[in-house]
């Protein structure tokens, strides 16, 4: 969700240099390494004597809930999952489901049927448990699925999976060096739909082929 079809990365760092500031860290220590990850995970990361990991991720999880200023949706994407089938697509995120469903709606994104999120995991990111369960929930083998991710954690968790990973690289200061198909927003690729199933074309290439490095 967040950096593949929404992008939050404004009121995200502002939450977290605030929570940082409040415990005497430099957000700027873990920033780089926070997305794509449950909050819950983040804290703990950090290894702070004492601090209850779960209760400072509801914390931060309701400062981003009342802090959406900044939210839009990434290029393309609100038009891409509205063509898609609603029981062919699913959202895997780590955000916390009430978070989830703010930023959605914030960025005017369509909530899918099948939404995972950081609640429905007992491990999140780079562990593939979350886009096995959202395989499971749409019937379909994960194996099938296209699964988009734009993060570390997430690309890490989408190749554990064995789905097909295509980064989005929108909110991408910098050029990512990635083996997968690389867009810059949903704007550049094509879902066609065929017999029931949905095939994947950008302008040079059919994304249902193999692709380089794979």
């Amino acid at each position: 969700m967040d950096g593949t079809l929404i992008t939050s990365i404004e009121p995200a760092e502002r939450v977290w240099t605030r929570w940082a500031a409040r415990h005497g860290l430099d957000a700027r220590t873990f920033m780089s390494t926070m997305h794509g990850r449950r909050a819950v995970d983040t804290i703990r990361s950090l290894g702070i004597p004492g601090m209850d990991a779960v209760a400072e991720a509801d914390l931060v999880s309701q400062m981003e809930i009342e802090d959406v200023e900044g939210v839009r949706a990434i290029p393309g994407a609100r038009d891409f999952v509205s063509s898609l089938p609603l029981e062919q697509w699913a959202i895997v995120t780590s955000a916390p489901r009430a978070l989830a469903v703010r930023r959605l709606e914030a960025a005017g994104v369509a909530l899918p049927r099948v939404l995972i999120t950081a609640e429905d995991v007992t491990v999140g990111k780079p562990d593939p448990s979350g886009y096995r369960l959202a395989a499971e929930k749409l019937s379909v083998d994960v194996t099938d699925c296209a699964i988009f991710e734009d993060a570390d954690a997430g690309i890490r968790a989408g190749e554990a999976a064995g789905g097909q990973v295509i980064v989005i690289t929108a909110t991408h200061a910098h050029p990512l060096a990635t083996k997968h198909p690389a867009f810059g927003g949903f704007d550049e690729i094509e879902p066609r739909i065929s017999q029931g199933l949905v095939a994947l074309w950008s302008r040079s290439r059919d994304l249902r082929q193999p692709t380089a490095g794979r």
